[in-house]
């Protein structure tokens, strides 16, 4: 099967929607049975649209990239900025990765961590933290692209705990490996 033609982008305000329902969307499939329904069902497409408009519109400390594919249109979204924990050691950080789930496994993700990659080291940042829900099936995508676990911690979400593991670059480049797939 071939690959489909995947570009990536700096998100516009227009893709506020499509970039919510890309997220809700990736929480729901990723997360189900894994973190409280009650959690899952307060995202609204209202609210993630309004949190995402306000982020792309801002274009300040976070910057968002959408990952479109030929003739079907938005399925992908990527935030990153400066990092958020500095107690790990790691200057730029990758906020959100999140690929429709009817499109996983064909590159949309590994093409929009290069370009988090790429737009952080042109900000003068060096190295890349992402932090990844303990149990989430897809955090492995993360070690196939190089990263390495780092870190381990606990967060709340609507008051519960939610373990957490830190995957770390110490330069912003993805695994040799990862490119020939």
């Amino acid at each position: 099967m071939d690959r489909p033609a995947i570009s990536v982008r700096q998100a516009l305000p227009g893709d506020a929607a499509e970039v919510a329902r890309v997220y809700i969307e990736s929480w729901h499939d990723a997360y189900a049975g894994i973190l409280p329904n009650r959690l899952l069902c307060a995202m609204t497409t209202r609210g993630q649209t309004a949190r995402w408009r306000a982020a792309i519109g801002a274009r300040g400390r976070e910057s968002v990239l959408v990952a479109e594919c030929v003739g079907v249109g938005l399925i992908g979204m990527a935030s990153f900025g400066p990092a958020r924990d500095n107690a790990v050691g790691f200057d730029g950080e990758v906020y959100t990765l999140y690929v429709d789930p009817a499109f996983y496994g064909c590159g949309s993700g590994r093409i929009l961590l290069e370009g988090a990659f790429l737009s952080l080291r042109k900000r003068g940042h060096s190295s890349c933290v992402i932090w990844a829900h303990a149990k989430n099936p897809v955090r492995f995508f993360y070690e196939a692209m190089g990263g390495r676990l780092i870190a381990e911690r606990t967060v709340r979400l609507m008051g519960d705990p939610v373990p957490e593991n830190a995957f770390g670059w110490p330069k912003l480049a993805l695994a040799e490996r990862s490119r020939a797939h």
